[in-house]
């Protein structure tokens, strides 16, 4: 989807690392978007996907639920107060299985930087080199690490306010239902549309301009 959202604004999409599940489908995947307004619109994505389907490796064909995690970060090249200690960094390399042309399978040229307070975990594996792929795996962790820190101040204030919410499975920001309906409706604009096909093939800018909308009117409120 997001890659076909990609191609429908100009922008450039790079897999950057890719985990397959054991019996079918991506467990997680890292890709890299770069083009004019991308972490604008892509930001409206933030959060967690909700999917309602058959599922096609169901031999009963019964109705299955499954949710997916979407962060959305910019990526920084250079963030002064985010110092990072490399004491606090454990680095992994093991054996690529990804797209890194020849070097895949033969040499570990795959990284993985694990932040041992935070426990964030960032690997990357599709790049030529094991230099390439530390640099990316990197200034991905950068980018999580400077999320985090806006986080813990967004909570803060919340708690001040006494009305702060945690991020849970249970309070999914979009909803893709494909049975016994067709409807996707997002849950913070309340924008919906039973088009699900056009939505899986990357048509979000409706659902991107009703989360815009949604939180310019709230800032309006809060000010």
């Amino acid at each position: 989807m997001y890659l076909r959202f990609a191609e429908r604004h100009g922008l450039t999409a790079r897999i950057v690392d890719e985990h397959r599940g054991q019996e079918a489908g991506i467990k997680t995947v890292t890709v890299h978007l770069n083009g004019r307004y991308a972490y604008g619109y892509l930001r409206s994505e933030h959060g967690v996907h909700r999917l309602v389907r058959i599922s096609p490796f169901d031999a009963e064909k019964m109705r299955h639920t499954s949710f997916a995690l979407v962060e959305v970060l910019p990526e920084l090249e250079s963030i002064e107060e985010q110092a990072i200690d490399p004491k606090d960094l454990r680095i992994d390399t093991f054996l690529s299985s990804g797209h890194g042309g020849q070097s895949v399978n033969t040499t570990y040229s795959a990284v993985r930087i694990v932040h041992t307070p935070t426990g964030i975990t960032v690997s990357c594996q599709n790049e030529r080199s094991q230099q390439q792929n530390r640099e990316t795996a990197f200034k991905i962790l950068q980018s999580k690490l400077h999320q985090r820190a806006l986080a813990e101040q967004a909570e803060e204030k919340q708690d001040l306010r006494g009305s702060y919410q945690s991020a849970e499975w249970g309070s999914q920001a979009r909803s893709y239902v494909l049975q016994p309906y067709r409807l996707v409706k997002d849950h913070r604009s309340e924008f919906e549309t039973a088009d699900t096909d056009a939505v899986l093939d990357g048509e979000l800018d409706p659902f991107v301009e009703a989360y815009l909308k949604t939180e310019l009117s709230k800032q309006k409120r809060e000010r």
